[in-house]
C-alpha cells in the first residue's frame, strides 16, 4: 500500500525545488537594483537642482565675502638714470626718468566686530538657500610708516597724496554708505577699476598724512553692511588682529589658517559666537610692501555657514541601504515560505520589492516639504503597513505578517539610527549586520534544504 502511494506521488521538477526558488528570488533582487539606481539618480538630480538655485540666488543676493584691508597707501618717486646720445654730435648725456610708485602699510592694530544674520526671504519654491546680512565694524590704527625697510629715501615720499584702500570680494552686495573716519576727518570710499583674483578695490580720496596724523598715528573707524552667502573670511593684516563674529546660524564651520579661541567660542540652537586673535608673529608676511600688494589668500580665516547634512545627502545615504532592505525582506519571506510550506509566487515577491522601492520615492518627495525625520517616519509606516496587509492575504494568517511588520520596523529604525551617526556609523552597522546574520542562521537551522 505504501509503495503504491509513493508511486502515485509525482516527482518534483527542478523549478519546484528550493534551489530554483532561491535562484529566482536572488535574480529578482538583482533586477530591483535597476529602479533603485533610478531613485539614486533622481536624488542626485534634485540635489543638483538645489545647487543651481543656490548659485542663482547667490549671484543675485551676494556671494562669499572675503575682506583684505584697510591698507595705508602712500606714493613715492623714484629716479632712474639713462643715457641719451645726440645723433648729430654723438655726445652722450645722462638724464633722469621720474616714476611714481606706491608703498603699502598694514595696520598696527585691527579689530573687527561682525553680526551675521540669516535671511530667509529668498526662498525659491521648495529650496531655501543659505544667505545672510553681515554688519561689520572695523577699527584700529596705523603708526609711523617705516619706509626705511623698503629702502625709500624720505625726500622721495609724497605724504600729501596718501589714501586708504580696501580689497574685497562681492562689491555689488555692499548695502551701506562707505565712509572711514581718520582721526578727525571723514573720507568716502570709491570703487577703483582694479580687479584681481576676484577682489575689487575701494579707495578713499587723497589726504596729507603728516597733517592728519597725531603723534605719527592715525586711528580709523568704519562700518560696512554686506549681503552675502556661504562664508565670511578675513586676512589678518594687522600687527595685532582681533575678529569677533556673532550669528543666529546654528551650524557654523570655522575654516582657514587660524583657529578660533576655544575658551570664548560657543554654539547653540540660537546661534554662535567666535573670536580670533592673530599676531604678526603667527604669519609669515611683512607689514609693508612696495609697488605690489601680496596675494594673501592662504591666510584667510573665518566661518562658513553650513547645513550639517542636507535632505539630499540623507536620502542618498538611506538609498545606499536599499539592497540590504530588499535582500533581507525577501529572505524573511523565503524563510517563512520554507518553514510554513506556504507557496509565495514570484509575482508576489515582485510586488513586495516594488513596495520597498516606493519607500525611497516617498521619502525624497515628502522630505522636500517637511523635515527628514518626519518624512522618514511617514514613508516607513506607509510601506510597512502596505507590505503587512499584503502579507495577510498571501500567508493566510496573522502570526507571520506581524513578524514581518516587526522585522521591517526594526530594520528601518536601525537604518535611521545609523545615518544619524557620524563617528560610530560603521561600528553600529557592523554590529547590527552581525546580529541579523545570527538571527537568520538561528531561524534557518532546521530547514531541510534537500527538498
Amino acid at each position: 500500500m505504501e509503495n503504491q502511494e509513493i508511486q502515485n506521488q509525482e516527482p518534483k521538477t527542478f523549478f519546484q525545488s528550493t534551489t530554483a526558488k532561491m535562484i529566482m528570488v536572488g535574480f529578482l533582487t538583482l533586477v530591483l537594483l535597476i529602479p533603485l539606481f533610478f531613485v539614486q539618480d533622481l536624488i542626485a538630480e534634485r540635489s543638483q537642482r538645489k545647487n543651481e538655485v543656490t548659485r542663482e540666488v547667490s549671484n543675485l543676493w551676494g556671494s562669499d565675502i572675503q575682506f583684505y584691508g584697510p591698507i595705508l597707501k602712500i606714493p613715492y618717486t623714484s629716479y632712474e638714470n639713462y643715457n641719451v646720445t645726440d645723433t648729430k654730435t654723438g655726445a652722450t648725456t645722462i638724464q633722469k626718468k621720474v616714476t611714481t610708485n606706491y608703498a603699502y602699510f598694514f595696520p598696527n592694530e585691527l579689530t573687527n566686530s561682525s553680526k551675521v544674520m540669516k535671511n530667509e526671504s529668498l526662498k525659491r519654491g521648495i529650496f531655501n538657500p543659505i544667505v545672510f546680512t553681515a554688519n561689520m565694524n572695523f577699527k584700529g590704527n596705523f603708526t609711523s610708516p617705516d619706509f626705511a625697510k623698503l629702502n625709500i629715501a624720505p625726500e622721495n615720499i609724497l605724504w600729501d597724496k596718501a589714501s586708504i584702500i580696501v580689497k574685497t570680494t562681492n562689491l555689488k552686495s555692499i548695502k551701506s554708505e562707505l565712509k572711514v573716519e581718520l582721526n578727525s576727518q571723514k573720507l568716502s570710499f570709491e570703487p577703483q577699476n582694479n580687479y584681481k583674483n576676484d577682489y575689487c578695490l575701494l579707495s578713499t580720496s587723497v589726504f596729507d598724512y603728516k597733517n592728519l596724523a597725531t603723534n605719527d598715528k592715525i586711528n580709523f573707524n568704519f562700518n560696512i553692511v554686506y549681503n552675502g552667502s556661504n562664508s565670511l573670511k578675513f586676512v589678518p593684516i594687522g600687527k595685532v588682529t582681533n575678529v569677533s563674529i556673532d550669528s543666529d546660524w546654528q551650524s557654523p564651520s570655522f575654516e582657514g589658517t587660524f583657529a578660533s579661541n576655544d575658551t570664548t567660542k560657543s554654539i547653540s540652537a540660537k546661534g554662535f559666537h567666535a573670536d580670533w586673535k592673530v599676531l604678526d608673529i603667527n604669519r609669515t608676511f611683512s607689514q609693508q610692501y612696495s609697488n605690489v600688494l601680496p596675494d594673501l589668500d592662504d591666510y584667510l580665516f573665518g566661518v562658513k555657514l553650513i547645513e550639517t547634512v542636507d535632505e539630499y545627502q540623507q536620502n542618498e545615504r538611506v538609498s545606499k541601504y536599499g539592497f540590504l532592505v530588499i535582500g533581507l525582506t525577501f529572505l524573511i519571506f523565503f524563510l517563512i515560505q520554507s518553514i510554513s510550506k506556504i507557496t509565495i509566487h514570484i509575482f508576489q515577491y515582485s510586488m513586495i520589492g516594488i513596495a520597498l522601492i516606493m519607500f525611497y520615492t516617498l521619502l525624497i518627495s515628502i522630505t522636500e516639504h517637511s523635515s527628514f525625520s518626519l518624512a522618514y517616519g511617514i514613508s516607513g509606516i506607509a510601506v510597512v503597513a502596505l507590505i503587512t496587509l499584503y502579507s495577510v492575504s498571501i500567508l493566510k494568517n496573522k502570526k507571520f505578517p506581524m513578524f514581518i511588520a516587526t522585522s521591517l520596523s526594526v530594520l528601518y529604525a536601525f537604518i535611521f539610527v545609523i545615518i544619524q551617526m557620524e563617528d560610530y556609523a560603521l561600528l553600529a552597522g557592523s554590529i547590527g549586520l552581525f546580529f541579523i546574520l545570527a538571527a537568520v542562521m538561528y531561524f534557518s537551522r532546521k530547514i531541510d534544504w534537500s527538498k
